[in-house]
């Protein structure tokens, strides 16, 4: 890498991208959350929202207004909710989510880790106290992602995120560039935030779509050892 040049940053998700299985804990303590700040059980509308690739805070906002929740009382009570969503996730989160660490991903990371050219950072729709504890959990936390990144905490909006990692990763003052900048995720929703801030994606086969749904992105891997392959021709363009 030149001396000049920046760092490829990738954006990594979480669910279905990192770790498969590990959102049980999650989704409880969301319900939780919204039981105790608007006294609702939002568990029978559930299955009208479909979470992947959506933020947390999004979630919430369709799982409440499915209950007939007022629009502006969900966001006078949007701080409250993801505030006892991490408090019950911290006390519902596994001890060891080790077994969800998805095939390839610990072999890609450590690769990864090891280059000079590169920066690990997340894009994710957990809440960043969710996102911290989850990877943690993992075996993944500090290891590979002590950085920041953008999460569901930052905005409701999950095509926001990509500019505000951006802006965290960047040096006095300016985002890092796009053109050295890759969101990796399993979702349709996971390329569209890459393309609203004008970013490359790479998109694994890993979470619920399938290779065929995920032609949006630049590129498409079956699994993390092939998404290895991917990165390193990135890298040498």
């Amino acid at each position: 890498m030149s001396a000049f040049a920046a760092p490829l940053l990738l954006l990594f998700d979480i669910d279905g991208t990192l770790l498969s299985g590990a959102t049980r804990a999650h989704s409880e303590a969301l319900h939780l959350a919204l039981h105790e700040v608007h006294g609702v059980d939002a568990r029978a509308h559930a299955a009208g929202v479909a979470p992947a690739g959506r933020t947390d805070g999004e979630i919430a906002r369709l799982l409440l207004l499915a209950a007939g929740i007022d629009a502006r009382r969900i966001d006078e009570r949007a701080d409250d909710v993801r505030a006892v969503c991490c408090r019950e996730y911290s006390r519902l989160c596994p001890d060891d989510l080790s077994r969800t660490v998805l095939p390839g991903v610990s072999p890609l990371l450590d690769w990864l880790a090891e280059r000079d050219d590169v920066a690990l950072a997340l894009v994710t729709g957990n809440y960043e106290p969710v996102a911290r504890l989850k990877l943690g959990r993992a075996g993944l936390g500090y290891r590979f992602f002590a950085g920041q990144g953008g999460f569901g905490s930052d905005s409701e909006d999950r095509a926001a995120l990509p500019a505000i990692a951006r802006r965290r990763a960047g040096r006095d003052g300016v985002p890092h560039p796009r053109e050295r900048t890759i969101v990796i995720g399993d979702t349709p929703r996971d390329i569209a935030c890459a393309r609203a801030d004008g970013v490359r994606c790479a998109a694994v086969a890993t979470g619920s779509f399938g290779v065929s749904e995920l032609t949006g992105a630049d590129a498409v891997a079956a699994d993390a050892s092939a998404l290895r392959v991917t990165l390193a021709a990135a890298l040498a363009a």
